[in-house]
């Protein structure tokens, strides 16, 4: 008979007694004295126990618990370095000198202000080099000059999209023509000096309106929107919409000649034949500012967009420099010999450009008020306009001339030239697209110029490409974030600088109102102590111990500053050191 193997022996059909299940009624009548102690530790005390078990293991490990990536390391770690130069292009104000200890939340302040304008500095410049688009410029063959190719070989030349931007709209009966684009460069508004006014969808060749005001029209200007334009008639000034009606009549601005719109500020500015400067806030419809320059007409105007400050021209050859705060002129600069005939400045509000009646026309540094150039034309320019890329164009009689480059190097020769049918009368660049807008005699001509338009835009600013949605909420946003007039300035980065003349005046008349200075240090009266402790000698001798005790404070701090910055300095001559220093074999036996 065989006998039983041993995995017979120990495996039986008997399994192990289970535990009696346990109800919800019984309690803990069946729970074992583990459970209890089990249940009964708090959850706190669990996660404490888990948090210990995790950070033994990370230091148990050799890489101290890092994250690592297999297959080789990375060569160049950390973000890719930026160019100097494009950190130049974005840089901001230098650091401030901090003030001391105790002002220590103004420190904490200006520190915080300084860290997030170099990080702002930075990513601007890190994204300055996405950008999609770049700007072209025309170039022609050897010995081609590019000012004698033609408007029909460009548009031939281009694409069908870029080639349908040149056209010309004959409209004899009503012109010569006044025009203005939409800051988004996608409406044009015309003006005809006999009455016709006409607003256009000039990509999609699509018109919005179109009227007869049946009288003389001296100027039109878009405001804040393409569904509201102003039109300079002969009596007054009126406001119409995108579909031709009128909305308002302005009786107050009477004669008015030119006009120039401060989109940031929500301001109208009108030039009158009277000599008035008038100032209309398009968002209350009340007068800001009227301003009688006593210049006799005003038939010259423009703006400088980094400012918003008014620049006119007059008839015996001087430019004047406008704000609404003053009555008197900002500047006056003495440019041409005769009377001034066009006026435009670039957008970075550095160069102005001028014409004259002595066939000149000179380029002028705004910020020395010097003049940098000067060019001699032979007829001498009607008309001025400047593109977003520092082209510029001027009419003379009906030749339309561009030219580049005219403040950093002498121009000899046009970038381009255009001839058009009747006498320039406006002239003006489109935003954001290589298009130069001609209103003449026989209507309005739009001229293809490579590299005038800015190809990369703001899309939270002015975007070509917004619906009626986005356009409604950036109205609103752009009303709310309106800038007050008492703020035009010639130099906005004033704005930011403390009035100390004006801030010494109120402490002063502070300290007469109170009769003591709550700012200055409360003084040190010694206590008066008996058994003969306050003699004259004990009461000047703790005065002076008072004044040596603070003046100790300030050596201290001084030192500690001192020591701090030497520190710092040796820190960097040896980081430099070990930088520049080749390694020798002497190297290994240094601690």
């Amino acid at each position: 008979m065989a006998s039983p193997s041993e995995a017979d022996v120990n495996v039986s059909h008997v399994e192990k007694k289970k535990k009696r299940p346990v109800r919800y009624w019984q309690g803990t009548e069946g729970k074992t004295k583990d459970d209890n102690k089990t249940e009964g530790q708090p959850e706190q005390q669990k996660r404490q126990q888990n948090r210990i078990k995790k950070k033994r293991k990370r230091d148990e490990q050799p890489d101290g618990g890092k994250k690592v990536i297999s297959g080789k390391s990375d060569p160049f770690p950390g973000p890719p370095p930026i160019p100097k130069d494009k950190l130049e292009k974005f840089k901001r104000k230098g650091k401030i000198q901090k003030p001391l200890q105790h002002h220590y939340k103004l420190k904490d302040i200006i520190t915080r202000s300084e860290e997030a304008s170099e990080m702002a500095q930075k990513q601007a410049a890190r994204f300055d080099l996405l950008l999609p688009e770049d700007a072209g410029f025309l170039e022609g063959d050897e010995d081609e000059d590019t000012c004698m190719i033609s408007q029909e070989d460009i548009a031939d030349a281009v694409d069908i999209t870029s080639g349908a931007k040149h056209f010309n709209l004959k409209l004899c009966q009503f012109g010569p023509y006044r025009l203005d684009y939409s800051r988004t460069g996608r409406h044009l508004l015309l003006g005809g000096r006999r009455g016709h006014v006409a607003c256009v969808d000039w990509q999609s060749k699509q018109l919005m309106c179109e009227l007869n005001v049946m009288e003389s029209v001296n100027d039109v200007k878009w405001l804040h929107t393409e569904h509201m334009f102003a039109v300079a008639q002969k009596k007054w000034l009126h406001i119409y919409d995108s579909n031709g009606i009128e909305l308002h009549c302005i009786r107050k601005f009477n004669d008015v000649l030119r006009m120039q719109f401060l989109p940031y500020h929500f301001l109208l500015a009108t030039a009158s034949a009277t000599g008035f400067l008038q100032y209309l806030d398009v968002s209350i419809g009340k007068e800001v500012a009227a301003i009688c320059t006593k210049t006799g007409r005003l038939d010259v105007m423009c703006q400088n967009p980094h400012n918003a400050v008014i620049h006119l021209g007059h008839p015996n050859g001087t430019v004047t420099l406008w704000s609404p705060n003053q009555k008197e002129a900002l500047v006056k600069m003495l440019c041409h010999q005769g009377g001034v005939r066009s006026v435009t400045v670039d957008k970075t509000g550095t160069y102005m450009v001028t014409s004259g009646m002595d066939k000149k026309m000179k380029v002028f540094d705004i910020r020395a008020f010097k003049p940098l150039r000067s060019y001699f034309l032979p007829t001498g320019a009607s008309c001025l306009s400047l593109s977003q890329r520092g082209l510029l164009s001027a009419a003379t009689g009906d030749i339309v001339q561009v030219y580049r480059d005219v403040w950093s190097t002498p121009v000899t020769k046009p970038y381009m030239a255009h001839r058009v049918r009747g006498s320039v009368w406006g002239l003006g660049f489109c935003p954001f697209e290589d298009v130069l807008g001609v209103g003449h005699g026989e209507g309005f001509t739009s001229m293809l110029v490579p590299g005038a338009g800015e190809p990369n835009f703001d899309g939270l600013d002015t975007n070509p490409y917004r619906s009626a949605k986005q356009r409604q909420e950036w109205e609103v946003k752009a009303l709310l974030e309106k800038i007050q007039p008492e703020l035009i300035t010639l130099d906005p980065s004033e704005l930011g600088y403390v009035d100390r003349a004006n801030f010494e005046q109120r402490h002063q008349d502070r300290v007469e109102a109170l009769g003591f200075d709550p700012l200055g240090k409360e003084k040190f009266v010694p206590k008066h102590k008996k058994k003969g402790r306050s003699s004259a000698a004990g009461i000047e001798r703790r005065k002076r111990q008072v004044a040596h005790e603070d003046q100790r404070d300030v050596i201290r701090k001084t030192v500690e500053d001192r020591m701090k910055l030497e520190e710092e300095r040796n820190r960097m001559k040896e980081k430099k050191a070990a930088l520049s220093g080749k390694r020798s074999a002497l190297d290994r036996f240094k601690k």
